[in-house]
């Protein structure tokens, strides 16, 4: 990454999207990152990306609220016009989700539409809505999940919007590759995050058994995905694009 380059990052206050803002703040990026409910939360992951000498912005957003976007993409329009002096910004790094655990016969038609929203119509229309403003040469990454391509109890609904959305970005790559923009997916595997109820971040027990099934012995951590989706961001990854990078270990391969 060059400087003066911005990313903007959905769900950047915590966990994986915490660890993409510093990452990249960190290669000379600065970043516009978004938060849902935790202002202060996102206060501090913009301070301290400010500490290194970026610039950094924190806008509440809602990615399941596809009638909110619009407002939000005149909100980035202002913060790019005051604090670059800018009409675009470069990378768009789709983060934000939500979990929910059930079997097939236990999903409800609320959970599933929860799933839906943020995961799939969230990620395609506030997309749809910011492509104008994504800079010829740019980036966007989109996160799915190795339950896409492995089971795992209960992850029907969610894994199913995350395999969607590996098919929406192959349509991206090809639909914004005349503006130069690559488009990839990001596939974690298990990671230690509070995300689905916390369970391989605190359950020493789940971590051991999806640690032995992974290659490199151990489950991932959010600086192992943040450092991937940096590098994806990188000058000498711009030959990629179109393409499904899964983040895992190595798990049940």
């Amino acid at each position: 990454m060059s400087e003066g380059q911005i990313a903007l990052i959905t769900g950047g206050n915590r966990e994986l999207g915490r660890s993409t803002a510093l990452r990249v703040a960190e290669d000379g990026t600065d970043v516009i990152l978004t938060y849902r409910s935790n202002a202060d939360e996102a206060s501090a992951v913009a301070a301290e990306i400010t500490g290194t000498g970026r610039v950094a912005v924190a806008i509440q957003l809602d990615t399941s609220v596809v009638d909110g976007f619009a407002a939000f993409r005149t909100s980035v329009e202002t913060e790019l016009r005051e604090r670059w002096d800018r009409t675009d910004f470069d990378f768009l790094v789709n983060n934000a989700g939500v979990a929910a655990n059930g079997s097939i016969a236990e999903t409800t038609v609320e959970s599933f539409d929860m799933l839906y929203g943020v995961h799939l119509k969230g990620v395609y229309f506030l997309t749809q809505s910011l492509m104008p403003l994504i800079a010829d040469g740019g980036r966007i990454i989109n996160l799915s999940t190795g339950l896409a391509r492995f089971t795992g109890q209960g992850w029907s609904a969610y894994a199913a919007m995350k395999g969607a959305i590996e098919v929406f970005t192959r349509y991206l790559a090809a639909e914004l590759g005349p503006r130069g923009i690559r488009a990839n997916t990001v596939a974690p595997g298990p990671i230690g995050t509070d995300f689905g109820g916390g369970m391989m971040r605190d359950n020493e027990q789940a971590r051991a058994a999806m640690a032995g099934l992974s290659a490199l012995g151990r489950i991932g951590e959010p600086d192992d995905i943040g450092g991937v989706i940096a590098s994806l961001l990188a000058p000498g990854t711009g030959w990629i694009t179109g393409q499904l990078i899964e983040a895992s270990g190595g798990t049940l391969l």
